[in-house]
């Protein structure tokens, strides 16, 4: 696996690729790669010839009282890791390399970044969508996998790529999950040992409100349900709301929805979200 920490020497390298003909996947990172990351990178070499994975602590999405640098930074690790997936092209650039004039041209997320994990985070989607437009203009890919477990994510970046009429593919990969449920988080490894036993409720509470949703029960109910069952683990819920899955906006009859939560846990926030299927 070639590593590269500039951008001339990646563009060189890309363009190499696409001198043999060769389709090019990215799988944008921030590190401390886990199982999830792994499945991005296991669909990524069946939609690609080449697969380029970037590790990338982008500062522009966190606030300033969230948890940059706290963040788990892992390289050596990560390395090993993509190494022995077969993984092509390690793209993690330096700040300076990334915004080598600071952040001061950004990409508005608009209206779809400004709800759920939005209202709780404000500026975080603007973050995410300059630093995905940068990696995108950089590495040109033919498509690039995003995890289903960072729904609103995947729904933003969706609409900037169809909003910009960028010429890729936006794949997304099913969240994977420990045993008991939990979505594999990068996050997950602050959780001290009593909080990751309740976290489980996340998951449960959850799947409990989308089967009453998807046989006739009362959304408004199936909510304050869940709510009530995370408070009772010992959540702080931020929220659990029920959605249109491509808008985010308020669920349309007919259209497919999700259910997408976010909850503090001994001072850790957890996401997640699963699918309603109607019977």
């Amino acid at each position: 696996m070639q590593t590269t920490r500039r951008v001339d020497e990646l563009r060189e390298t890309i363009s190499a690729y696409r001198a043999a003909g060769a389709r090019i996947a990215l799988v944008p990172t921030m590190g401390a790669l886990h199982a999830g990351h792994m499945a991005l990178v296991e669909e990524a070499k069946l939609a690609a010839d080449r697969v380029v994975v970037s590790i990338f602590v982008n500062p522009t999405q966190f606030a300033p009282n969230e948890d940059f640098a706290q963040y788990p930074r892992k390289e050596q690790a990560d390395s090993r890791m993509l190494t022995a997936a077969g993984v092509d092209l390690l793209w993690m650039p330096p700040v300076e390399e990334m915004y080598p004039n600071g952040p001061e041209i950004d990409v508005r997320a608009s209206e779809i970044g400004d709800v759920l994990d939005g209202a709780h985070r404000p500026g975080h989607f603007d973050g995410v969508t300059t630093v995905v437009a940068r990696l995108f203009d950089q590495v040109r890919p033919d498509v690039a996998l995003f995890g289903e477990k960072d729904w609103q994510q995947l729904a933003v970046i969706r609409r900037m790529v169809l909003d910009l009429k960028l010429p890729l593919v936006i794949q997304g990969v099913p969240t994977q999950r420990e045993d008991d449920g939990l979505a594999l988080s990068s996050r997950n490894a602050y959780l001290l040992p009593e909080d990751r036993a309740k976290a489980v409720a996340l998951p449960r509470a959850l799947g409990a409100a989308e089967r009453s949703i998807a046989t006739g029960g009362d959304p408004a109910a199936a909510l304050a349900q869940a709510i009530d069952t995370l408070t009772a683990a010992g959540f702080d819920v931020d929220y659990v709301e029920l959605r249109d899955a491509a808008t985010l906006g308020a669920p349309i009859e007919g259209q497919p929805m999700r259910l997408l939560a976010a909850a503090r846990i001994g001072g850790t926030r957890l996401i997640d979200n699963i699918a309603v299927t109607h019977e």
